[in-house]
């Protein structure tokens, strides 16, 4: 017995300031866990240009594939006839607050803030436990996202679907 594909795939974009630790631990664990169900992809208003190194490590030792992690703007997505987004998740407060440029479709937002750990200061294994943190924090939130009825709620309860996510 083959299972059936899904009806589609909904497409996902994490900010965050930097695009650097954060939105790209968010990325990852989407497109890890959506099979064909979701794509992620991440940006940020002012990308620092690299992906954080120990992001990279908690992804390799918790076997979750970084292949194409990048720090990008979001100016990459905000394009006419780029991908259209069926939700924009903002993961850092300051990224909240911004404003965003405009996206094609008509994308639900939401944030989902927590804390940066790359700028947790002290030992290595300190600034790991901060990376592990964040970690568990959106693997939560994206787990529950990802099992949410999503065809079958309307906007609104979607919205507010989205924004109890934020808070948990």
């Amino acid at each position: 017995m083959t299972s059936a594909k899904p009806e589609r795939t909904w497409n996902v974009l994490f900010l965050c300031t930097g695009n650097s630790a954060r939105s790209i631990l968010a990325e990852a664990l989407v497109n890890h866990w959506g099979a064909e169900r979701f794509h992620a992809s991440s940006a940020g208003s002012f990308p620092t240009g690299r992906v954080n190194p120990l992001a990279l490590e908690l992804l390799a030792k918790m076997k979750i594939s970084a292949a194409g992690a990048r720090s990008k703007s979001w100016d990459e997505f905000a394009t006419p006839g780029g991908i259209e987004f069926d939700f924009v998740i903002t993961v850092c407060d300051q990224a909240a607050g911004e404003v965003c440029p405009i996206w094609p479709g008509e994308p639900m937002t939401a944030h989902w803030g927590v804390e940066d750990p790359a700028a947790v200061e002290g030992s290595e294994a300190q600034r790991m436990l901060a990376f592990r943190d964040v970690f568990r924090a959106l693997e939560h939130r994206i787990r529950i996202f990802m099992n949410l009825p999503l065809a079958s709620l309307d906007r609104m309860r979607l919205q507010r679907k989205l924004d109890e996510i934020g808070g948990q």
